[in-house]
């Protein structure tokens, strides 16, 4: 039905006839001349029909926005004066010979172009013509460029493809399956996967070596701007690795995707332990463009009359931070107040500051309402040690540990913000050697990543001592988002039984993983790999800041779907079927 697309005409095509399908993007009348912005994937090209065109001209007389069109014309230089140095076919026009119109439209809910001003509900609702947009055309077509070239990167280092099973077990790796009753198997159900986890270490049993997957997975979680309940992840696991034979796969790998589709040079990666990452920073997953870090001041405080400080200065579990905010003395006191609040939401319980007014005139140059509770010598000590200068805002953290990471992270990450500290476009990193457990809140240990992670120490000390147990964990982060997650598994019956025992869960995990126990006896190779969320990193490079932007037709906020009204009611005779009675809640 057409020659060319409509983005794709240029100077080039000057003189040619060309057939064109598409959306109207826009019509306009300019005195007896119908202008029509014909859309369609590629761009929008200007189609010009005049009354010399009898027919077509009353065809372009009846055709509004949206309607969809088939036209043939000839390709022509734009007028002097009139070439659109934004638009990538701005330098030529169509003269448009026929024209037909495939089918109308009735007018859409809101604007399909940039002036679009459509909440996020509406345009939810309306996800098939919010698809039609430019931009969101150009993220889609990012998303299936990212995905083409992680396949034929991992292909060209000898990966294969195989597919794993949506249907499985429910797994313990930190949130809620999503269940699905068996009508064949009555009060049995099968959960959807919350990763390939497990069976991705049983293609490295059965020898595939080298596996990937561009995987759909499931989690029945809380959601947030950059999360979603099923979501795509790049899935890679590989035999006879060490985790640096991982890490340089994967940087590699993001190189050569920024490379092919953006022409972008990603920079080093440095690498990071866990524990320099929340020293430093309060956060596994850094945002290395900000150059703000805690200064821990602890030493200094174990003595001051100050009990804020003094009291987490002195406990075993406690930590203060100071945390300069360079050119921060500009903020209003309204602005300190907000920070107060915005702290507030991560447990911390208020937050003490320094201004520096003039470093020379010592305490009398410091504004703070906490600075008559110091002494002079410790004031002078911490300007010193976080490098403050004139026009600083000294800022300060004391609780537990988890509060001051926590809240003084996220507050590094809103001043450098506010204050246009970012420098640069791309940091990556890596986070490595992670705790294996971290403590939940009823006192027992949970996985910091998944309890198949392989441990840095032996099987008795592991028993002895699991609360400080490393992992052999590794984590990519890339502009403060975790890109994904890996590490090296465990490849040993004996070890992986240790893990189930320390987590409490043997008897469990012989009912759901008695298959993978029985499969580590029979010569598993040692092997690691790594996750990658494709959604997040479609994201980042597209510059949006919600992953629902770079998916199809993505869920709400409450893991709803506006547009096909999922989930919903199911009738009886099929609940009967699946040997399900629903419970009436209060």
């Amino acid at each position: 039905m057409r020659s060319h697309y409509c983005g794709a005409l240029n100077a080039n095509h000057v003189g040619e006839q060309v057939e064109l399908c598409g959306w109207v993007h826009r019509r306009r009348d300019h005195g007896g001349v119908i202008f029509l912005d014909i859309r369609d994937r590629t761009g929008i090209v200007q189609v010009v029909y005049d009354p010399d065109t009898q027919d077509s001209f009353a065809v372009a007389d009846r055709a509004r926005n949206e309607f969809v069109l088939r036209m043939s014309g000839r390709v022509r230089p734009r007028p002097e004066g009139t070439v659109n140095p934004d638009m990538a076919t701005g330098e030529v026009e169509v003269l448009g010979a026929t024209l037909e119109i495939l089918n109308a439209s009735a007018t859409p809910p809101f604007q399909l172009d940039e002036h679009s001003d459509a909440g996020e509900d509406v345009r939810l609702k309306y996800r098939y013509l919010d698809l039609r947009r430019p931009e969101m055309q150009q993220r889609l077509q990012m998303r299936a460029q990212v995905t083409g070239a992680v396949r034929r990167f991992l292909e060209s280092q000898g990966y294969w493809e195989v597919e794993t099973p949506t249907l499985t077990k429910a797994t313990p790796e930190g949130a809620r399956d999503y269940l699905v009753p068996s009508r064949t198997h009555p009060g049995q159900f099968f959960a959807l996967p919350q990763s390939p986890q497990v069976f991705k270490q049983l293609l490295m049993v059965s020898g595939v070596d080298k596996y990937y997957q561009i995987a759909r997975c499931y989690r029945d979680e809380d959601l947030r701007h950059d999360r979603q309940p099923e979501f795509t992840q790049i899935d890679i696991e590989a035999s006879f690795v060490t985790e640096e034979d991982v890490r340089s796969l994967t940087e590699n790998m993001l190189r050569s995707v920024f490379l092919g589709v953006l022409g972008v040079t990603l920079p080093a990666f440095p690498v990071l332990t866990w524990e320099e990452a929340i020293r430093r920073f309060g956060s596994d997953k850094p945002d290395l463009r900000n150059p703000i870090e805690l200064t821990d001041v602890a030493d200094l405080m174990g003595e001051v009359e100050f009990k804020v400080f003094k009291g987490p200065a002195n406990d075993a579990k406690g930590r203060v931070v100071a945390l300069r905010a360079p050119g921060g003395g500009s903020l209003s006191r309204k602005l300190i107040d907000d920070y107060t609040d915005f702290v507030g939401r991560y447990g911390a319980k208020g937050l003490a500051y320094i201004k520096v007014n003039d470093l020379e005139a010592g305490t009398e140059g410091l504004q703070s309402p906490i600075i008559k509770f110091l002494p002079e010598a410790v004031v002078r000590e911490v300007l010193q040690r976080v490098g403050a200068e004139n026009g600083d805002l000294v800022f300060f953290g004391a609780d537990t540990a988890s509060v001051v990471a926590d809240a003084m992270g996220a507050l590094r990450n809103e001043l450098g913000r506010d204050l246009g500290l970012i420098r640069g476009d791309w940091a990556p990193c890596w986070v490595t050697t992670w705790p294996m457990f971290e403590e939940a809140r009823d006192g027992t240990l949970t996985p910091a990543h998944h309890p198949f992670t392989q441990p840095t120490c032996s099987i008795e000390e592991l028993l002895a001592r699991p609360e400080i147990a490393q992992a052999a964990a590794y984590d990519v982060v890339l502009n403060g988002y975790e890109l994904g997650g890996g590490s090296l598994r465990i490849h040993q019956c004996d070890m992986q039984n240790a893990v189930f025992d320390v987590l409490n869960i043997s008897n469990e995990a012989e009912v759901k993983f008695g298959f993978l126990l029985e499969a580590l006896q029979f010569g598993c190779p040692p092997h690691g790999g790594i996750a990658l969320g494709m959604d997040r990193l479609v994201m980042l490079m597209s510059g949006t800041h919600a992953i629902r932007d770079v998916i199809a037709f993505p869920k709400t906020q409450t893991a709803a779907c506006l547009m096909s009204a999922a989930p919903s009611v199911v009738d009886e005779e099929q609940l009967r079927e699946l040997h399900i009675r629903l419970r009436k809640t209060d």
